[in-house]
């Protein structure tokens, strides 16, 4: 377990040999993890902190606009009929609608009802988000400036505000990838284990509430095995008490993270399996999935938002959600990245690359490989109209790596120490500045959103 605290912290990776070093294995259970250092203790009150401050301003006026805006026109109907047993939007998968129908049916069929499920999904994963990058990196600057990164990062925030699917779904992805995290850091084979569990649950369910999320809900097991064979080599990867996560033999490691997962997300069609007409069939895996792929590609129609991978990347169109007089008010709500946090991770992306090839830094490596996962599955998927929400986890992860960055250069001790702290701050600022228009607030006359349309692709 030491050898695998070093190779997981950040800055350092444990010698090749390092793991292989006993001829024997170690009695179990295995020694405890050192503590860290003082200025590295875990900010876990800190994170919780941040997740319910943001929460509460996801929650504030979250009922207005009072009637369905953008996406919720398909959403919000379907979770209504499925609490009467009738198929709609086949396209996507039943978890998400299920979490919004239960909410309706528990408090009434009223925008806070459509809205909080993903509203509390968003504040929980984000809470997710800096646990997984606390076991990540063993850092707590950059865990608090990852956290607060994401919140303000746009994105974040306004899917949080929708009833629409991808926030159910990415905020269960971050909440499985923390708990595989904490498994490896784990003092016990017991408590790791049980945070497989927890990791194979939430897994299963971020892509039982949409298919957004897989490429990163692949990385625990190909990580698992990655880890195994590095420690331990191909000869000893079978044995219990041998490399990542000793006791968890790689058979058992492939049920939690790859079995589990897919019967769990199976099992959320459940209520499809009853349907009146049309109803799936528990066996009908592969002609369920077929039907959902058509539909998926039948929507071909050109989109005025419709837009590309690389314009994501550079933040150069958005998508407004809502632009109209709506309950007493000129409102708008435009679906945009933060111009500083999502243009400045563009050059953390640069740096943590470099840092990964040649410092032989992990953190950053792994939101390296998780920004690349993410956002290389919509670069070769063949889905006719994408839209620039689909950027939202790759872009939580690039708040990862800038946050790793701003702390290398908040660690200086030269003028490069201001640019990171220019860059935060700056960051916050944007956030604030750009409230109102992501948030729906009341504009004061019909063209004045153009204070915040910097650019005309934002149009």
């Amino acid at each position: 377990m030491a050898a695998q605290a070093d190779w997981l912290s950040s800055g350092r990776e444990a010698g090749p040999g390092q793991a292989l070093a006993e001829t024997a294995d170690p009695p179990y259970p295995a020694r405890p993890m050192p503590r860290p250092a003082r200025q590295n203790r875990d900010p876990l009150g800190w994170c919780l902190l941040m997740a319910l401050a943001f929460e509460a301003v996801v929650l504030w006026r979250i009922g207005v606009p009072t009637r369905y805006y953008f996406d919720e026109i398909h959403y919000v109907p379907a979770a209504l009929k499925l609490l009467e047993l009738i198929p709609a939007n086949r396209e996507h998968p039943l978890f998400g609608k299920e979490v919004i129908a239960a909410l309706i049916h528990l408090l009434g069929d009223r925008p806070l009802a459509w809205r909080l499920g993903p509203a509390l999904f968003g504040g929980f994963g984000l809470f997710a988000f800096a646990r997984l990058t606390w076991h990540l990196t063993q850092r707590r600057r950059a865990t608090l400036l990852a956290t607060a990164l994401l919140a303000t990062n746009f994105m974040w925030f306004v899917q949080s505000r929708i009833s629409m699917l991808d926030m159910i779904s990415a905020g269960l992805c971050m909440t499985g990838l923390w708990q595989f995290a904490a498994a490896l850091r784990a003092g016990s084979t017991g408590t790791a284990r049980w945070h497989l569990v927890a990791s194979g649950l939430a897994l299963g369910l971020s892509l039982g509430a949409k298919w957004s999320g897989a490429p990163a809900l692949m990385m625990p097991g190909l990580a698992f095995l990655v880890l195994r064979l590095r420690e331990t080599g191909p000869l000893r990867i079978g044995r219990r008490n041998a490399g990542t996560i000793r006791g968890v033999t790689l058979t058992e490691a492939t049920f939690w993270l790859g079995l589990f997962p897919l019967a769990i997300y199976w099992a959320t069609y459940l209520p499809a399996m009853f349907y009146p007409h049309h109803a799936v069939s528990p066996w009908g895996v592969i002609e369920q999935h077929e039907l959902m792929i058509r539909l998926q590609d039948s929507v071909r129609k050109p989109h005025p938002y419709r837009t590309h991978w690389y314009q994501w990347m550079a933040d150069w169109r958005g998508i407004w959600f809502l632009f109209e007089n709506v309950d007493g008010a000129q409102r708008g709500i435009v679906m945009l990245g933060n111009p500083v946090s999502m243009i400045a991770g563009l050059f953390a992306l640069v740096w943590g690359l470099w840092v990964a090839m040649f410092r032989r830094r992990t953190d950053a490596l792994a939101f390296l490989v998780l920004y690349a996962a993410t956002l290389g599955m919509w670069i070769v998927n063949g889905k006719p109209v994408q839209f620039y929400y689909h950027y939202l986890l790759p872009g939580a992860f690039l708040m990862g790596l800038l946050a790793l960055g701003i702390d290398a250069l908040l660690e200086r001790r030269d003028r490069w120490r201001w640019l990171g702290t220019g860059v935060f701050a700056l960051s916050l600022v944007m956030f604030a500045v750009f409230y109102p228009i992501i948030s729906g607030w009341p504009l004061p006359f019909k063209s004045a959103y153009n204070f915040w349309m910097w650019l005309p692709s934002w149009r």
